[in-house]
């Protein structure tokens, strides 16, 4: 069964970091956070024990060791699939802490991370969601043979109907809206063109009136 759990950005103790990389000015962000809640009914009536979640994070985190790449999306697809077209970020790492599986994640420069960069660094609060399979117990809701497949970043359900996949469909929308996306490729290194990639989600995050 495909599973997919939302966390906002106060629920999941999402901390956003930035990191200068060697001689590099730009900097990397990086979000960190619980990942995904274990031992208690979620909004979806669901419950994850947490030797699920143990198990989940194990795999996970061998996966990254054996050096898999864990890639996440703006948003979530209908699926399991990972699509590239997508991708924002990279999971580095997880870990539990208490009944939590908590996370990190790295912004990729992709056309999608650029996006999240500049929404993050406009203000925007960004949450995750846990996106994998298993089973669901008819009766109590609990989850069993838990896989983590990657955690998307998502928006805060509190802003109505600003989801990223709607920012996305909007940014099409807008006057040289395809322009941005595709400057958003050249934005690495090229202190112009992400200085207009800034200003344009900017306005777009003004008018979706994000808070």
């Amino acid at each position: 069964m495909y599973l997919k759990e939302h966390l906002t950005f106060d629920r999941a103790n999402m901390i956003v970091e930035s990191v200068k990389e060697g001689n590099d000015e730009l900097k990397t962000l990086y979000m960190k956070g619980i990942f995904i809640q274990g031992g208690v009914k979620n909004a979806n009536e669901r419950i994850y024990p947490v030797s699920e979640i143990e198990n989940a994070v194990d795999t996970l985190n061998k996966q990254i060791t054996e050096g898999y790449s864990v890639l996440g999306e703006v948003d979530h697809p209908d699926d399991l699939k990972i699509n590239l077209d997508r991708v924002s970020h990279m999971i580095t790492s997880m870990w539990m802490d208490g009944p939590n599986g908590f996370g990190k994640l790295k912004i990729l420069p992709t056309p999608m991370g650029q996006l999240v960069t500049t929404m993050l660094q406009s203000g925007v609060k960004l949450g995750v969601s846990s996106r994998g399979s298993g089973n669901v117990n008819d009766l109590d809701g609990k989850v069993s043979d838990f896989e983590i497949i990657t955690v998307d970043i998502v928006a805060q359900p509190s802003a109505p109907n600003a989801y990223p996949k709607a920012i996305y469909e909007s940014l099409m929308n807008m006057k040289h809206g395809h322009k941005v996306l595709d400057i958003a490729r050249e934005a690495r290194g090229n202190k112009k063109v992400q200085s207009y990639l800034g200003e344009e989600v900017k306005r777009l995050v003004k008018e979706l009136k994000i808070k």
